[in-house]
């Protein structure tokens, strides 16, 4: 990408760490939509360094196959199938006889059905690097072997960023990446920052030879048992196979990180532990018979690292300019070609190439305690091979501290709790008569009805919402309205107003979208979404200093400020009665906002619900919320888009809808305005629009494929069940000839085509008649 300056330093030797010991899996699947790019760009980088540098490196794609042996198994085969049309990889279920035919040897007794990806494989981790290190060195890169990282200080001095202290002497760079694997807690401990991984023991084995492998004329594809909880694949004539223990038997390295890692450890391996492979073991020989007689020849047991998520840690590093990091990849060498290219692009253009916020760092924030991550890494691990759920919730290291006033009154009322960065907020209410917990399926759940019933209750009458999560900031000061006009592609409110705002990159894609409220002159408070606090505010932060403007203060209030939403057709008669301000539409109108008092509490009532019902956002002090909210009770959803889902950086605004919001003739030149001009110029090819779809007891999340005509045209970015319009719905992006009111397509969910068509506007009731049956996908 044309920088040539690069200096690898290496603690001991390369491959050193995780890498030298991984089993070497190169899979194109992920669950994860955005996690599918790095796989992807990974196995070609592989396949083209094999080819370029005409090295062995151990490369063999025999393709991989997940097993189903329960029904709710088939279902998250379909699920991620759904998902998959729109994505270059190579997948598809196969039945049983074709899994025989991949691997004449398994006892498939109780097997449904595999998920087979054709292009999958694994690879030897020392040669790939190696071939790695040899081609960066040819283009300029230098690599300093035995040579330890002591200190990281940041130095004005010289124009560089970054003051590196090693044992063979300092190192000036512009830019650090902390890729330390096991050592980067350690690494970002210099820096001064907490970094949220954990090594986990890690164990797999090999046999000696066995005739049923050895007498095969092509290598089988990788497997992986699911409910066995291992993964397998040919070692030459034997079997490599890798279980996951439970959480109650697996061993994770906490002193590693309440300490340090051991003085020499490097290459070095723990001792192996088969006893706590048991019951995999025992389903191993149950899929391969052949295993009951076979002999292990080797042991391995290892470290590899986690995040409190089982995500890595792939971005900048909140509050520190020019510091990346690269580490917690706890699925090995797979990731390394698509990170790689991912930071380096971002680096060098000042922009990431594509939406990956999954894995950026600032996920993570002080709420993630040691006792977090430690409780949430062994849930992790334990649960690799768990179904991965729409909606999913896991348990694990909660409530954090991070809880509203109203967290005890909630529960008791039967709130059941979803986590949202560290927060507990009410998913839904349960009441007598329906069936409580968590339960969570493919399919409609057990929350859908009492979904519906809260749905009608502020569509109806009101509803008194739980906004505590949502990240909140003060920008202040004389150059707050330069700094955030020339952040933002909409025009300022003025004061006392609200608008609807957008962050975007240098290439017009959006990269935030913001709720900005004027409270005074240059006083400033903009609302993010709860996942996206420390990602905008590095934005924001990384602005002030590259503008270098030293008349701007940004103070992130969120755990200092809460959140109560009020809204419904009778939202304004209950507020009311507890305020002498006037609510009327021409004294208090829509989209404006008036610091007033509550029941003697002062608040910032802001008119604004994405409830699509009349409504105030109220806040006010953290100490006031139980107080606030019992005065409401005593008194007795519209088409938002969503950040993240309908719009991220890989979507610029127009063809997101958000015209209304990007003021293209203001006098400002606004970050990503001269590309947005450039893309207008060149014309639009797709368009974000609202789909109605016959689905009779699933409802699509975001991330379909989209079909027209047997070909895939789109894929949905959100979706649900519409109350008011009592039907699926969703957003898709489709090409302008689709993008049209009355347009039929299919959108995919479990395996058939549900038909959809294409709404003018914002869905409302929609009465279709003559609709066709969902069809199975042949």
């Amino acid at each position: 990408m044309g920088n040539k300056s690069v200096i690898l330093l290496e603690k001991t030797e390369l491959t050193a760490g995780s890498t030298w010991h991984a089993a070497g899996l190169a899979a194109l699947y992920h669950p994860g939509i955005n996690m599918k790019k790095i796989h992807y760009d990974s196995i070609n980088l592989f396949a083209e360094l094999q080819l370029d540098t005409g090295r062995d490196l151990g490369f063999h794609r025999p393709g991989s196959v997940r097993l189903a042996s329960v029904p709710t198994r088939m279902d998250e085969f379909r699920y991620q199938m759904q998902r998959q049309g729109w994505h270059p990889a190579p997948q598809r279920l196969i039945s049983v006889d074709e899994i025989k035919k991949h691997v004449p040897f398994l006892n498939l007794d109780k097997v449904l059905g595999g998920l087979y990806n054709p292009a999958d494989g694994h690879i030897d981790p020392y040669s790939l690097t190696m071939a790695m290190a040899s081609e960066a060195r040819r283009h300029g890169a230098r690599i300093f072997q035995n040579t330890a990282v002591l200190g990281l200080r940041r130095d004005h001095g010289n124009g560089r960023q970054w003051l590196v202290e090693t044992s063979r002497g300092p190192v000036y760079a512009k830019h650090v990446v902390n890729a330390a694997g096991f050592w980067a807690h350690e690494v970002n401990a210099l820096a001064g920052v907490e970094l949220p991984l954990v090594p986990i023991h890690h164990q797999y084995f090999i046999t000696n030879s066995i005739a049923e492998v050895k007498n095969l004329k092509k290598e089988i594809p990788v497997l992986r048992h699911l409910e066995g909880g291992f993964y397998m694949r040919q070692e030459r004539d034997g079997l490599l196979i890798g279980p996951y223990e439970h959480q109650d038997k697996m061993k994770i390295c906490d002193d590693w990180v309440t300490d340090r890692v051991p003085p020499g450890f490097g290459r070095e391996l723990f001792n192996p532990d088969l006893d706590r492979l048991s019951e995999h073991i025992e389903h191993a020989m149950d899929l391969v018979p052949a295993l009951k007689t076979a002999e292990i020849r080797t042991t391995v047991s290892g470290p590899i690292t986690y995040s409190a998520d089982g995500l890595p840690c792939i971005g900048p590093m909140p509050g520190f300019r020019n510091y990346w990091v690269a580490a917690g990849f706890a699925y090995g060498i797979i990731h390394s070609g698509g990170a790689g290219r991912y930071l380096a692009e971002w680096m060098t253009s000042g922009e990431p190439p594509y939406d990956l916020t999954e894995t950026d760092p600032g996920r993570f924030g002080k709420w993630t305690t040691r006792s977090y991550l430690f409780a949430k890494a062994r849930e992790t691990y334990g649960m690799n091979n768990s179904f991965t759920y729409p909606k999913e919730e896991r348990w694990a290291g909660r409530p954090t501290q991070r809880v509203s006033g109203i967290y005890d009154q909630l529960v008791e009322r039967g709130a059941e709790m979803g986590f949202h960065a560290g927060w507990e907020q009410p998913a839904w209410f349960s009441q007598p008569g329906d069936e409580g917990g968590y339960h969570p399926s493919f399919r409609r759940c057990n929350w859908f009805e009492p979904m519906k019933r809260e749905c009608r209750s502020v569509l109806e009458n009101v509803g008194v919402i739980d906004l505590t999560p949502f990240a909140k900031f003060e920008v202040t000061g004389e150059g707050a309205s330069r700094f955030l006009d020339r952040l933002l592609a909409n025009k300022l409110p003025a004061v006392n107003s609200i608008n609807i705002a957008h962050m975007l990159t240098p290439r017009g894609r959006v990269y935030a979208e913001v709720t900005v409220t004027r409270l005074e002159e240059n006083r400033y408070f903009v609302i993010t979404g709860s996942g996206s606090e420390l990602h905008d505010l590095r934005w924001m932060d990384e602005h002030v200093k590259l503008w270098q403007l030293e008349n701007v203060k940004i103070d992130n209030v969120t755990d200092r400020v809460s959140a109560l939403g009020i809204a419904g057709p009778h939202a304004a008669n209950v507020l009311a009665s507890l305020t002498d301000v006037s609510l009327e539409d021409d004294k208090f109108p829509f989209l404006h906002a008036r610091e007033i008092t509550v029941s003697g509490i002062p608040v910032a009532a802001m008119r604004i619900s994405y409830t699509g019902e009349l409504g105030w956002e109220l806040y006010h002090d953290k100490e006031h919320t139980s107080a606030l909210y019992n005065e409401l009770l005593t008194i007795w959803r519209a088409g938002f888009r969503l950040w993240g889902a309908d719009m991220t950086v890989d979507s610029n605004p127009f063809e997101a809808g958000l015209g209304p919001f990007v003021r293209m003739k203001k006098a400002t030149e606004f970050v990503g305005k001269a590309a947005l001009q450039q893309i207008l110029r060149e014309g639009l090819k797709r368009k974000l629009v609202h789909l109605a779809v016959e689905a009779p007891d699933v409802d699509p999340e975001g991330n379909e494929t989209v079909w027209c005509s047997n070909k895939v045209v789109g894929y949905t970015t959100s979706g649900s069940y519409g109350v008011q319009a009592q039907q699926s719905l969703a957003m898709a992006y489709l090409p302008f000839y689709l993008a049209i009111p009355g347009s039929e397509v299919q959108v995919e969910l479990l395996g058939k085509l549900c038909a959809a068509t294409v709404l003018p506007a914002a869905p409302v009731p929609v009465q279709v008649k003559n609709r066709k049956p969902p069809r199975a996908i042949s």
